[in-house]
């Protein structure tokens, strides 16, 4: 793997950046409230309490946000109910964890961000028992419902995740996110039987392919459908031109070692910190 610095690393937030927003943007096009605010370099989106784009993201690699910058977003999200939630790269500008610090955010969590270099030429198994197609608009919603299932019965290897949603927001939301610019779905089919599904965001500014969710059904499951579903689309991002692929997971998750096993390693770790409206706290 390329020596992972700040330029690296400012790339890749770009991307998170652009996803989150372009995933908001398709949220508030199918109806729902949504708020956008450009955020020192980063982007701050609120699409609802319930809504896992509730977040600032890309923060830190353009400055430090000013006092009023930051005091206008907690208005805007606490007006709405909603905490903000900030995931900061750990190779972000240090003095803006120290901004976040003395307003009174709080740590949260953790996620890794896992990297890989993208080579045209490299070459993946046949993994006849499992087929990956390309899930267009007849497929969407068994797609959808593929995903959204597995992530109702998370794998109990890692971390316990921080947070859950109600499933009817984990489907608008993964809805949305389907149809951002540069985003593929993917469905895998084990001897014939969906057994999981993925998507995949190609950022062609920034050459950086974003692994998104991806999920496989219980019964399927320690079957190798993950791997297939991130050989499909690693081999698809590399044709596409990216240099670089990305996935976001928990820490010690299944998603973790599977993507490890596929080539990728720790690029850097993303603090959660958290402020909540007065009300909660």
């Amino acid at each position: 793997m390329a020596f992972v610095g700040v330029d690296v690393a400012r790339r890749i937030e770009r991307a998170e950046r652009a996803l989150i927003e372009d995933s908001t943007v398709e949220l508030g096009r199918a109806g729902a409230e949504v708020l956008v605010l450009p955020l020192a370099g980063g982007v701050a989106a609120c699409s609802g309490v319930d809504s896992p784009l509730t977040k600032v993201a890309g923060l830190g690699f353009e400055g430090v946000p000013t006092g009023d910058d930051l005091a206008r977003v907690e208005r805007e999200f606490h007006a709405r109910g909603a905490a903000v939630q900030v995931e900061l790269a750990s190779l972000a500008e240090a003095s803006v964890t120290e901004a976040l610090s003395a307003r009174g955010y709080v740590l949260a969590g953790f996620e890794n961000l896992l990297m890989r270099t993208l080579r045209p030429d490299e070459r993946w198994p046949d993994r006849p028992e499992i087929s990956i197609e390309r899930s267009g608009a007849d497929t969407l919603d068994g797609w959808l419902d593929t995903l959204v299932s597995a992530f109702a019965s998370p794998d109990a290897q890692g971390v316990v995740a921080h947070e859950s949603f109600p499933r009817a927001a984990l489907e608008r939301v993964v809805r949305a996110m389907s149809g951002a610019r540069g985003t593929t779905r993917y469905l895998a089919r084990r001897d014939g039987v969906v057994a999981g599904s993925a998507s995949l965001r190609v950022d062609t500014a920034m050459r950086v392919a974003q692994l998104c969710g991806a999920g496989t059904l219980p019964e399927h499951r320690r079957r190798g459908v993950q791997r297939a579903l991130l050989e499909r689309r690693l081999a698809d991002a590399a044709r596409a031109g990216c240099e670089l692929a990305v996935v976001t997971t928990a820490p010690g998750s299944k998603s973790q070692e599977n993507a490890q096993r596929a080539g990728f390693e720790l690029a850097y770790v993303r603090a959660i910190l958290r402020l909540p409206p007065a009300a909660s706290r």
